[in-house]
């Protein structure tokens, strides 16, 4: 069976900055696969290249059969693809309900995306409590969640999570993990960028190793969190 989604060969550059070079990656449906490497590594980049939130200057990128290395960041999203992206990116002024909705921008079923809020208000109770609150007044680990629960607004396949646990307490870092268990479970396929290698490692199912802006080590998790090369430079 083929791949849900496929790098094949992917570069990107901005202006004369190589930022990812012959990037080949696979995500199967059902997996959580991480991608882990030091600041700068063109992490996020990947990400974002999915996301067609950057051009890919020479590959491609293939989603559910298809191939998506022009397609247009709304299509993408429509295709089944959603971002919580570095930083949540909250409208700091607008409340965590209208938040939610925004992350529906895609879809014109009214009820279902009224089924959906509901949905998210029972997966995060957190949320629930302070749906008219405005996103700005959260915490940190509430605004990952609402960051998270916006995206599964659009009904994703895939799921892409850049640093989830960014400038969180370890105790809600692995409140948030714990969410990423629960999503797997219910079906959601998920590439997680994470500085965090340690925690990533525990949760994903394979991890892929970026330095510098190429792939370097991949594999089963298990197998990267007994490497000697990943202990060494990422688990301390």
């Amino acid at each position: 069976m083929s791949p849900l989604l496929e790098l094949h060969n992917l570069h990107v550059s901005y202006g004369g900055i190589q930022a990812l070079q012959s990037i080949n990656l696979a995500v199967s449906a059902g997996e959580v696969v991480t991608l882990i490497g030091a600041n700068g590594a063109g992490k996020t980049t990947t990400l974002r290249a999915i996301s067609r939130l950057v051009q890919a200057r020479t590959g491609s990128i293939t989603y559910n059969g298809r191939d998506i290395t022009r397609a247009r960041p709304d299509e993408v999203v429509r295709l089944g693809i959603a971002q919580s992206p570095e930083g949540r990116r909250m409208l700091a002024r607008q409340s965590v309900l209208d938040n939610l909705r925004l992350g529906a921008y895609t879809r014109r079923d009214r009820a279902g995306i009224e089924a959906d809020v509901a949905q998210q208000f029972k997966r995060f109770p957190r949320l629930a409590e302070r749906r008219t609150q405005l996103a700005g007044t959260l915490s940190g680990g509430e605004q990952q969640m609402l960051a998270i629960a916006r995206a599964l607004m659009s009904r994703p396949r895939l799921l892409l999570l850049d640093e989830p646990s960014l400038g969180l307490a370890p105790l809600v870092a692995r409140e948030i993990f714990a969410i990423i268990d629960e999503l797997r479970a219910a079906g959601v396929t998920i590439l997680l960028v994470e500085q965090n290698a340690g925690l990533a490692l525990q949760h994903a199912t394979r991890g892929y190793v970026l330095e510098a802006g190429q792939l370097t080590i991949e594999g089963p998790a298990q197998a990267l969190l007994n490497d000697e090369r990943v202990r060494r430079a990422y688990l301390g």
